[in-house]
């Protein structure tokens, strides 16, 4: 009996976290890439709220690779319908990517769904990256 009352609270806690899984934004640093006289940066978006994002501004800041703050930006990735993964491109002038050690979410500026304003963005935002680079918040 007291097996299954372990099973059953432990179904409970991994139904609770696929929810938050669920209710989540993900954003992925995919790749950098040289462009001229600036880095260019491919941000992928995964929405996982049930609702769209009209407005969503981020504070994003890039470290060089001795971890000195090298530029910092505002970029809007709005608007991201409900259930929709997005690819957002930009670039991030006077900056060569070789210079990029790693970039921090550092805020959410605004953040606006479909209901309004919200003020629990930046807990709902996961960050990760891919070809060895790195993306924290």
């Amino acid at each position: 009996m007291r097996g299954l009352a372990l099973v059953s609270a432990f179904l409970l806690v991994m139904a609770g976290a696929a929810r938050a899984d669920e209710e989540s934004l993900a954003l992925e640093l995919n790749k950098l890439e040289a462009n001229d006289q600036a880095c260019r940066a491919y941000l992928v978006l995964e929405n996982r709220v049930q609702r769209a994002f009209e407005a969503l501004k981020l504070d994003l800041v890039m470290f060089d690779p001795e971890g000195v703050v090298a530029k910092r930006l505002a970029l809007e990735v709005a608007p991201l319908p409900a259930g929709k993964t997005r690819l957002k491109v930009f670039n991030i002038s006077g900056l060569p990517c070789e210079r990029v050690g790693r970039m921090l979410l550092n805020d959410v500026l605004t953040c606006e769904d479909s209901a309004g304003v919200r003020d629990d963005c930046l807990a709902l935002i996961s960050t990760s990256a891919r070809d060895g680079l790195s993306f924290i918040k």
